[in-house]
């Protein structure tokens, strides 16, 4: 019988681990607190839903073959995971980027028919899911000579708006270590590399103005977003969304940053310990998402597309809005690999549209209701 492993009870896995829990009856939760696993898995009473304390030995003593592991581990672990996955020929599936080192895996993983899906959450993931079908739409219109500009920006917040303008449900040094980190798009139809925290701009969704910066590589996306190599690229930013005031109230902490102090990684830890005492979510504060994504295209100086997909989603306690988002997508994929939908091989969120449609039907169950003009 095929057995589900879910391993790691952040805030962004609980609403996914009990969707699970009440569709399947082999489902092992993974956890170093047992405690927190225990709670994920406490609205069932199924023999074979049980919680576990968590180290990769008991993990691979009990794997058999044709199972599924899933990986909310810190990301640095996904890969050693994913090894033991095609030792033990069991699929994997995680919310997290696909890193080269994972990618390096591509060849084994479809000579062993399994699947080994990423970015299936929900910045990557949800927005793959519209980025795939606003591309589609476009190309079914079959029109020549088009500069294209392309949108994606993704941001979680306290729904009531703090003073520091943000609160921290995942660990503070990793934020602002991602904020260093540069981040390459196209502008103007040139490729450019600038530090994010450096390119800070208003950002309008709905009538509501949000400060927005450029995020990781977004280049490899235009190849997988299957966009067509006749379109003049004239803009195409993967990026975040924050509310607006951000970057005023993180004005010292970019200060920090500029300085390229040596001691650079030991200030970022300590003020990630006083923000993590700081600015918490508290119990049941609500939080929420905004998750925008837009197409535009130009032909001969005249606009002749220009959709987008939207999603503003709050929630409170487990039910947090991004804890929602990332995990129930996630829990979904799990269903399509149960099903035997999913190709073989690395890959990121499905591009097929029937497939992208079972993930809307369970949102709608779930309450999230996307926007879009199309």
């Amino acid at each position: 019988m095929q057995h589900i492993h879910w391993l790691g009870t952040g805030l962004s896995s609980i609403p996914g681990i009990r969707r699970l829990a009440e569709n399947y009856d082999y489902l092992t939760i993974w956890n170093r607190t047992i405690e927190k696993a225990e709670q994920s898995i406490n609205h069932v009473n199924k023999q074979n839903v049980v919680a576990k304390k968590f180290d990769i030995e008991s993990l691979s003593q009990i794997l058999k073959a044709g199972d599924i592991v899933v990986s909310q581990l810190p990301a640095n672990q996904h890969v050693d995971i994913a090894k033991l996955c095609l030792i033990k020929k069991c699929h994997f599936a995680t919310s997290s980027y696909i890193s080269p080192d994972m990618q390096s895996l591509d060849s084994d993983a479809k000579k062993n028919n399994l699947v080994f899906v990423n970015e299936v959450g929900l910045d990557p993931g949800i927005d793959h899911f519209f980025s795939h079908l606003l591309v589609k739409k476009l190309k079914d219109m079959n029109l020549t000579n088009l500069d294209v500009t392309y949108h994606s920006y993704c941001g979680g917040f306290p729904a009531i708006p703090n003073d520091f303008r943000y609160k921290f449900s995942w660990s503070p040094v990793g934020v602002i270590k991602a904020l260093n980190n540069d981040a390459k798009f196209i502008r103007d139809f040139i490729e450019v590399t600038e530090t994010p925290y450096k390119n800070v701009g208003k950002y309008t969704v709905n009538n509501e103005v949000y400060e927005a910066y450029p995020n990781r590589d977004s280049t490899p996306y235009i190849s997988e977003y299957n966009f067509d190599s006749k379109w003049k690229t004239k803009e195409f930013v993967r990026g975040t969304l924050r509310l607006n005031g951000w970057k005023n109230a993180w004005s010292d902490i970019f200060k920090m940053l500029d300085n390229k102090s040596p001691e650079l990684n030991k200030q970022i830890d300590i003020l990630g310990e006083e923000l993590w005492k700081k600015h918490p979510y508290l119990q049941d504060e609500q939080d929420r998402v905004v998750l925008f994504v837009k197409l535009l295209a130009r032909k001969d100086n005249k606009e002749v597309f220009n959709s987008f997909y939207a999603l503003d989603e709050k929630g409170s306690g487990e039910n947090t809005a991004m804890g929602k988002l990332v995990s129930i997508t996630l829990s979904c994929a799990i269903d399509l690999i149960v099903e035997n939908k999913m190709l073989s091989g690395v890959q990121a969120a499905p591009h097929d549209e029937n497939l992208i449609n079972y993930f809307f039907k369970i949102f709608e169950d779930y309450k999230i209701f996307i926007k879009n003009n199309l």
